[in-house]
């Protein structure tokens, strides 16, 4: 009567516990990352029935799913940072294209009429108005960049949140597992672990390794560690010593910026390398370049006065920026003669105690000139004059272009002063100098002279624009294949409610019986000591 009794109760039981589990899919039919549970029933001669409940889980599922997210997530971001800066360029009323030709345009009518003053306030105005669309499209650009690194700053935070939990999560999954004896798992607790790895993908790309003990070891970009059983890493964004704006990305003091990849944080920091920073260093390319080759042909006209042409623009000069040990200090200004040589790009500057190099970042092109200092070096589209002090080991970044569109001014603003003739003694009839301004336009002056003026805004609107258009097919590409990951997730994982109800009436069933076995065994019982007495 024992062995009956016994195996009734564990089928009992065993019905029990499925029908919990039926109702627990059942209330988490909509919480995100839940995975349907199961109860798996075997067989056992002293027991009856043993019941365990285990959780519908595939690892290669996951695994792609996780590597899905991240690709999707990296292409999205991508994308819709890079069509803010493709409208910015395009945009007719936001670029620059615009205000050039209406400067232009005013430059041909002062050619056209070289003594009139009403003329000549016109050119002073769509001057003005250049330089202000140039120095707007450089606060864009900087609004970008700050919108960037709040956006990763954000990112890192919510990184450093889900690795603490996940943290928590190891030390409580090791303790619940250790405190059972029928190998029962926290499938509840794997779940929430699961899907904090799944936020971080989100964010970067993860990988994670499944420990003896039970903990799950978390990993992120090219291999480093974020989570290690119950310690988590912190990750933090810091300023470059060149440029505080220009955000690296620190685990635990240590830059990993170059090991990122995936998800939202690659995402931004591709956006900012590959799109945002050239976009800056062509317009201020383009800026510095117009600005310094107008202004030496300007120099050599004579304006209303018979006086020698003033700067009609001011350029501003090529920032420095020394590295924190250097001993001395160098300054740069711009050369007319060379300003087609200029690249955008910025250049590192190198004394070795015998030679300076002057390396192009945009390609590591080196350039050698002799020392010692102080001594002037002649670079493209810009000279450098090295101070006494220079020693050894000595690094200087140079910035011609970056600042460019933000430097740029217009200082003249008395239009008597505006050098229209090409002689003293010729003013103000003569023209000779406001049809070389104006045919400055159409010179292929920039890029090794190989483009004009529009041909370099020209390019950097066909650049970014192919770029965003890359960005954006990725983006749709990457989408399809997330959704296809996450629609095989949800086939394996997820929860069926007209298959839950099913069980639960096979289930109650199966309770039932087994709970009718019970009373059966427990009449023969009662029956058997009836007979005794």
């Amino acid at each position: 009567m024992a062995e009956i009794l016994r195996t009734s109760l564990s089928g009992l039981m065993a019905a029990q516990q499925a029908l919990q589990t039926a109702s627990h899919n059942i209330a988490n039919v909509n919480t995100e990352g839940y995975s349907r549970q199961v109860v798996e029933l075997s067989s056992n001669t002293a027991q009856g029935v043993v019941a365990t409940i285990s959780r519908r889980y595939d690892q290669f599922i996951t695994h792609q799913l996780t590597s899905s997210t991240s690709a999707f997530s990296e292409a999205d971001t991508l994308s819709t940072l890079a069509s803010q800066v493709d409208s910015m360029v395009s945009g007719e009323s936001t670029s620059v294209s615009p205000a050039l030709k209406a400067f232009f345009n005013a430059a041909n009518e002062l050619a056209n009429d070289p003594s009139s003053l009403p003329v000549r306030q016109v050119m002073l105005s769509q001057a003005e108005s250049l330089t202000q669309q140039f120095n707007t499209m450089s606060s864009q650009f900087e609004d970008l960049r700050d919108q960037t690194n709040n956006q990763m700053g954000a990112t890192l935070n919510n990184i450093n949140s889900y690795a603490s939990s996940i943290a928590d999560l190891n030390a409580q999954i090791v303790l619940d597992s250790s405190r059972t004896s029928d190998g029962q798992l926290p499938n509840d607790l794997l779940d929430q672990r699961d899907a904090l790895v799944a936020k971080i993908a989100e964010k970067v790309s993860v990988s994670t390794l499944q420990q003896k003990d039970g903990s799950l070891s978390v990993f992120i970009g090219s291999g480093q560690s974020l989570v290690l059983g119950d310690s988590a890493a912190t990750l933090t964004l810091a300023g470059s010593s060149a440029d505080f704006t220009h955000k690296n990305i620190l685990m635990d003091g240590q830059d990993i910026t170059q090991q990122i990849t995936g998800g939202e944080l690659s995402g931004a920091l591709k956006f900012r390398d590959e799109i945002l920073d050239p976009a800056q260093q062509q317009m201020g390319l383009l800026a510095v370049g117009f600005a310094v080759q107008f202004n030496a042909v300007h120099a050599a006209g004579f304006d209303l006065n018979a006086e020698a042409g003033k700067a009609f623009f001011d350029a501003g000069k090529p920032a420095v920026i020394s590295a924190p040990n250097n001993t001395g200090n160098v300054t740069a200004s711009y050369d007319a003669q060379t300003i087609g040589q200029l690249a955008a790009s910025d250049y590192q500057l190198s004394y070795d105690g015998s030679s300076f190099s002057l390396k192009r970042l945009s390609d590591n092109t080196i350039s050698s000139f002799p020392g010692p200092p102080p001594t002037t070096i002649a670079g493209p589209g810009f000279t450098i004059e090295t101070g006494a002090t220079v020693a050894g080991g000595d690094s200087f970044l140079i910035r011609p272009a970056f600042k460019g569109a933000q430097n740029i001014a217009a200082l003249i603003t008395d239009p008597s002063e505006i050098a229209a003739s090409g002689s003293a003694d010729t003013v103000p009839g003569d023209n000779t100098t406001a049809l070389a301004l104006a045919g400055l336009e159409n010179q292929a002056i920039l890029l090794g002279g190989n483009a004009t003026f529009n041909e370099v805004n020209g390019q950097l609107v066909s650049k970014v624009g192919t770029l965003t258009s890359g960005a954006k097919v990725s983006s749709v590409a990457q989408e399809a294949l997330f959704n296809q990951a996450k629609q095989s997730r949800e086939s394996l994982s997820g929860v069926n409610l007209d298959e839950e109800a099913a069980n639960l009436i096979k289930f109650q069933q199966s309770y039932q019986a087994a709970a009718q076995a019970i009373s059966v065994a427990s009449s023969l019982f009662d029956t058997l000591i009836g007979a005794i007495r």
